[in-house]
């Protein structure tokens, strides 16, 4: 007798399993970073590299991915994605040499690349737009819980363990979503994707990655230096040229014109600048206090942590209240949240730090999350099922890009003040532009119009069992 499992529910967990395990492995090789260059016997300089390839090729491939979604199938390249960012995972943590893991990890980041926009665009295809704010309860989880706990685990499995298992840790996940997904996953509707924009692609392709690599090594390398300069402005020629190219030919890999639609405009710049203010300061809180206050790693971790509970309990508040309320105005209280918790972060010091900032890191999450929700329910509310691909892929592309430039924005500003356990007046100016990047996430929010929302605040039926939209995959 065949087993029925409801195709939301089986949407649901497969992208809620891989986009956890894409986002925290991010999170965790950072903690192992000193360890992999005791162990390799190189600079820490060099086992940049494990970060660096992961990012480059998660670049190339994040462009092409709603191009290749919908030429094969969003079912397919997910299923496709899962098993090769597992079977990269297994490969990472068997690596006998730093060029093997570096090879490995460039592999895991073109799985990475195509998992979250094709995913994406499955869950926004398999739930109605009325029904969208209760998907994003699911949405948000990996989003608020991945980053809290990858420097947590990863601290425990490198202390306790070895490296390798920061990878291992992938592979239940990684085989049990890859198992489920193809026994119980849903088929659908293939939609045109065109012919395959050359052009753009190679333009993409080189000119994301050069962009991203000058963006995220700028503060430790040095702005003015060669190889800074050298790839941020010839990625970011690229990139011009690119856009230029995909407004003037017929079938573009990157549909920039769905710019054109308003409230995913409005709401795709909100989401960039709160992703760069969020991603900023969980890279800069534990830099604040294991550099500047003294805490050790786990410490540090557990006192991050609880911006997860925060934002669990944010979302549960937003989505009780959005089809009474409309996202406006709770976006913006939202984001006005964030300024006043990130802000008040730069105030913590040696005497309060230890509680004052779990307190605040919690009403971040709350915050953050009462925001996010619903922007990401209202933001393609007008895009079509037809482009929900191509949407997913611009939403993703330009947040990927909005937190890396908040990280290095932090980075800069800690550069250049070069503060110290004795002196914490760089960590509260870093503070204080983290608050400034939330700041621009209000105004955005505040242009936001409920009407152009009105399809997401319809009454719909509200359970996982639903049959999907036809588009569903």
């Amino acid at each position: 007798m065949s087993v029925s499992v409801p195709p939301r529910l089986v949407v649901s967990a497969v992208f809620v399993a891989s986009m956890f395990m894409n986002i925290m492995d991010a999170t965790v090789v950072n903690v192992a970073l000193p360890t992999l260059s005791r162990h390799f016997a190189v600079p820490v300089a060099s086992v940049s590299g494990v970060v660096s390839a992961y990012l480059v090729t998660l670049a190339v491939a994040m462009p092409a991915s709603g191009w290749i979604g919908d030429r094969f199938g969003a079912r397919r390249v997910m299923l496709v994605a899962i098993g090769l960012f597992t079977a990269a995972s297994a490969l990472c943590g068997v690596a006998t040499s730093l060029p093997e893991l570096i090879a490995f990890r460039a592999v895991q980041g073109f799985g990475g690349g195509l998992l979250i926009p094709v995913g994406m665009a499955m869950l926004f295809r398999t739930f109605p737009p009325a029904e969208r704010i209760r998907a994003n309860r699911l949405l948000i989880v990996p989003t608020l819980m991945a980053p809290a706990l990858g420097p947590v685990i990863g601290g425990l499995l490198v202390d306790g363990l070895s490296w390798r298992w920061i990878f291992y840790i992938n592979l239940p996940v990684g085989v049990a979503a890859l198992v489920f997904g193809a026994l119980f996953m849903p088929g659908g509707s293939e939609h045109r994707p065109g012919r395959f924009d050359l052009p753009g692609f190679l333009l993409a392709g080189f000119g994301f990655p050069l962009f991203m690599f000058g963006l995220s090594t700028g503060a430790s390398s040095g702005w003015g230096s060669p190889s800074v300069l050298g790839t941020g402005v010839a990625g970011a020629l690229l990139l011009v040229l690119f856009v230029l190219v995909e407004l003037r030919v017929g079938e573009p890999m990157l549909r920039l014109r769905i710019y054109s639609d308003r409230l995913f405009r409005v709401t795709n710049l909100q989401l960039t600048f709160a992703g760069a203010g969020f991603v900023g300061t969980l890279f800069l809180v534990p830099l604040f206090l294991q550099n500047g206050l003294g805490f050790s790693a786990l410490h540090s971790g557990l006192s991050t942590f609880p911006e997860a509970l925060g934002g669990m309990a944010g979302v549960q508040v937003t989505t009780r209240l959005y089809k009474r309320v409309g996202p406006r105005r709770l976006m913006v209280a939202g984001m006005c949240g964030t300024v006043v918790t990130i802000a008040g972060m730069g105030f913590a010091g040696p005497g309060d730090a230890a509680w004052l900032i779990p307190v605040l890191m919690f009403c971040t999450g709350c915050s953050f999350g009462f925001a996010m929700s619903p922007s990401q329910a209202a933001g393609m509310a007008t895009v079509s099922a037809a482009q929900t691909g191509q949407a997913s892929t611009l939403l993703n592309t330009l947040r990927q890009a909005g937190g890396a430039a908040g990280v290095a924005l932090l980075a800069t500003v800690l550069g250049a003040t070069r503060p110290g356990p004795v002196d914490l007046a760089g960590y509260r100016m870093a503070f204080a532009a983290a608050a400034c990047l939330m700041a621009f996430g209000v105004l955005f929010s505040a242009l936001v119009h409920d009407a152009d929302a009105a399809p997401t605040m319809a009454d719909g039926p509200g359970d996982l069992g639903g049959q999907p939209v036809p588009e569903a995959a």
